[in-house]
């Protein structure tokens, strides 16, 4: 069977959490997510909204409230981990000075499911202070009858590690990643364009399997340079640097992967500049274990660039957590001052950005282990392994 995070992991991740809001004397929590910010709402939830918003009402014992909006009703129903969803105006998908009616619709509002999952009118927390438009979270805090609390750290101490179950959700997010990653690398041939070959890959990872793609993110020739630019109509030319990295979700999860290379011809410049990468990323692998000093391995990446003397072109850190975002903690600077653990996952992210002869990253991801690593995308480490 594909796999997933099973019914009995949502329930003890709200417990591990009632267990938090507890310790921090919290008799509510508001774990607030939208289409763009669903991370930390499909963690307690596995409902992600597409347009509308959403919140999952966690008590401090028993089931939570989800919070939803009409449109959206029966594929929440249909994603939700918990049978109590509900609609809330606040919630709709659509912003317009007129009001969207929904005939059909029932609607529960904050001050109902407030007064449920607080009726003591304790101190309520809210996950997404960030992410939470202003008028809404002004709405809440009248429900709630006080200002809500940042508890983000709740939720980001929980999920910093992941379960065997996310693990192989990340594994098979990887496996996905890399069929897309081949298919671009085959397709962005001289005379093809950006588009052509974006699609290529995209379009095969969502034939296998794949959930969602979270971003694709290309450019070629002068075009790699863009860092984060999208895939362009620019027809790729012989000898250009293709910088390509595709992340995709499944269940969830969201694996990314990204091999730098020349589309025809390779100069030795090019060669060169590639091998700077391929160079930083072998020194970074050591570190990639439980144990390991975050800020530590940040430096001995940089301590490579500053040899070659392309440091001006690092523009910042070799590497992030990977999980319901695409990049989440742990986060490491060259300051960071603690340790890899075994659970998390990460991903690589080597890059050079406004050199001479090109611009690029490498990225894969890894599970830490007790004992080592697993890899997360076994095509981009076995191109790495091959060499240049």
């Amino acid at each position: 069977m594909p796999p997933t995070i099973p019914a009995s992991e949502f329930r003890a991740r709200v417990a591990a959490l009632q267990e938090r809001m507890a310790q921090r004397g919290l008799a509510a929590l508001v774990v607030y997510g939208d289409e763009y910010r669903k991370e930390n709402l499909r963690y307690v939830t596995n409902f992600w909204p597409i347009f509308e918003r959403g919140a999952c009402f966690i008590p401090a014992s028993g089931e939570p409230v989800v919070g939803g909006a009409p449109e959206g009703e029966p594929y929440a129903r249909e994603m939700c981990a918990w049978p109590d969803v509900r609609n809330i105006r606040e919630f709709l998908a659509v912003t317009v000075p007129e009001g969207i009616e929904y005939p059909q619709a029932s609607f529960s509002s904050f001050r109902e499911i407030m007064a449920q999952v607080n009726p003591a009118r304790g101190r309520v927390g809210l996950a997404g202070h960030g992410d939470m438009p202003q008028p809404v979270r002004m709405a809440l805090e009248e429900a709630a009858g006080a200002p809500l609390e940042d508890a983000a750290d709740l939720l980001a101490g929980l999920r910093l590690t992941k379960s065997p179950a996310e693990i192989a959700c990340l594994q098979e997010a990887g496996r996905l990643a890399c069929l897309g990653f081949e298919a671009l690398m085959a397709a962005a041939v001289p005379g093809a364009t950006e588009r052509e070959a974006a699609g290529a890959g995209e379009g095969a990872a969502l034939r296998a399997g794949a959930e969602a793609i979270t971003f694709m993110v290309m450019g070629t020739g002068p075009r790699a340079a863009t860092i984060i630019g999208r895939p362009a109509a620019r027809v790729i030319q012989d000898g250009d640097m293709v910088m390509a990295s595709l992340a995709v979700q499944y269940e969830g999860y969201v694996a990314t992967a990204e091999y730098p290379f020349v589309a025809g011809r390779m100069s030795g410049r090019q060669r060169d500049f590639l091998a700077i990468l391929h160079e930083a990323a072998r020194v970074q692998s050591g570190f990639i274990r439980d144990g390991a000093h975050a800020g530590q391995m940040v430096r001995a990446v940089r301590e490579v660039f500053a040899r070659h003397g392309v440091s001006r072109y690092d523009i910042y850190p070799p590497m992030h957590g990977c999980g319901l975002a695409e990049a989440e903690s742990p986060y490491p600077s060259a300051a960071s001052d603690y340790a890899l653990r075994a659970g998390m996952c990460v991903n690589t992210d080597i890059s050079l950005f406004g050199h001479p002869d090109g611009s690029n990253r490498i990225e894969e991801g890894f599970a830490i282990t007790e004992s080592g690593r697993e890899s997360l995308t076994p095509a981009i480490r076995a191109l790495l392994e091959k060499g240049i």
